[in-house]
């Protein structure tokens, strides 16, 4: 037996040192209730489940951006609805100033109506906003450009290639601030090779209001809409008198960006994004600028505007229903998505709390022997004394 160093008790002193830090660890995953409280714990575990977290997290916001999108789409559908309700009056008073029983006066008090409606609807355009944005003034909608400050681009379609097209030349005559269709002379750039983008060698153009509307018969989802600005007379009047007014232009380059619509992030990732595309409502672009019902003429004219108007509005509608409807999936996908992945993240960190507390009771009731032991063998010194003696 010996006293100077007791092995025994460096034996035991170990042991318990080291059910302690098993008997610490497990503390730390039962007060946390994580498996992986620190890097050591699980170095690979770690990074897989913070990775997780932080797309649990943008996937939280991408369903609050996708909320909040359909949100915008209410309020613009919202304020189209009552345009719509708008122009149903305006072809009312069409019909109604379309017929011979009433007189020119009476024409005059309908066109003082026609008038307000038109302004209600440039004001509802320019007031109609979703926290601060504007959205049917055509902020939301895609943008191009021309090189000739007469020629503007209207519309076009999604399908569309972005770049630069080129019209060699537009000839046309006014009258009434509308084209005359049997006017039109527009010769568009096909030619393959050019550094431009080409036009459809099908390409056609047809006339409407003060549009040219270019159209491909192979390619249906082509349309690309050119507003020529009818000439007017020094105080910035239309000219429209009984000679019509020609309008001409060459070599305009139309630049189709492709930009333009409201961009939603719907995903956690680069790259996952919806471009929303809110078309643009005004009455250039409802072609009710020009619309009067003065005359019987002109309220004929107009009985034709408005249906066109009516369309057009119609059109802006269900494009905007279809992008609700995909973003309604969306936010469902996105819960989905959230569901599964909060399951994956909680098997990689979260602690399992019955498992864990029958370790915990096992490793103190070790502790204890151990700490017993050590007592014990603390005292095989002390038993020396007696053969001393």
């Amino acid at each position: 037996m010996r006293i100077s160093y007791n092995a025994p008790a460096m034996v035991a002193h170990n042991a318990l040192t080291r059910n302690d830090n098993r008997l610490t660890e497990s503390l730390k995953r039962l007060s946390s209730g994580l498996k992986v409280v620190e890097a050591k714990d699980n170095p690979a575990g770690m990074a897989m489940g913070k990775r997780m977290n932080t797309q649990l997290k943008g996937l939280s916001v991408a369903t609050q951006n996708s909320s909040d999108a359909i949100s915008a789409i209410e309020t613009a559908d919202g304020a189209l609805s009552e345009v719509h309700d708008i122009l149903q009056r305006m072809n009312q008073l069409a019909v109604k100033a379309s017929t011979g029983t009433i007189s020119d006066a009476d024409r005059a008090t309908i066109e003082d109506e026609i008038v307000q409606l038109k302004d209600e609807i440039t004001r509802i355009a320019d007031t109609t906003q979703f926290n601060g944005e504007t959205l049917l003034n055509g902020n939301f909608d895609l943008r191009g450009y021309t090189s000739d400050e007469n020629v503007k681009v209207g519309y076009y379609s999604d399908q569309v290639t972005a770049g630069t097209y080129v019209i060699d030349s537009i000839q046309v005559e006014f009258k009434d601030g509308e084209i005359d269709p049997a006017t039109v002379n527009c010769v568009l750039n096909t030619a393959v090779g050019a550094p431009n983008v080409q036009f459809p060698q099908d390409a056609a153009v047809t006339a409407s209001g003060n549009k040219l509307i270019i159209t491909s018969q192979k390619n249906a989802d082509f349309e690309m809409t050119i507003k020529f600005e009818p000439p007017k007379d020094a105080n910035g009047n239309v000219i429209d008198g009984k000679v019509p007014a020609a309008a001409a232009a060459t070599n305009v380059s139309v630049d189709i960006t492709g930009i333009g619509a409201m961009t939603m992030q719907i995903g956690s990732n680069e790259g996952q994004v919806l471009d929303i595309r809110i078309p643009t409502i005004s009455l250039d672009e409802l072609g009710l600028e020009y619309t009067s019902v003065s005359t019987m003429d002109d309220a004929r004219k107009a009985i034709d505007s408005v249906a066109g108007a009516i369309a057009y509005v119609s059109e802006a509608r269900s494009r905007l229903g279809a992008y609700q409807n995909r973003l309604e999936h969306c936010v469902s996908n996105l819960d989905i998505i959230s569901e599964n992945m909060t399951a994956a993240y909680s098997r990689i960190m979260d602690a399992d709390m019955a498992e864990e507390m029958t370790e915990y009771t096992t490793i103190q009731v070790i502790s204890q022997a151990s700490m017993s032991m050590l007592a014990q063998a603390n005292e095989r010194p002390a038993q020396v004394l007696q053969l001393l003696q």
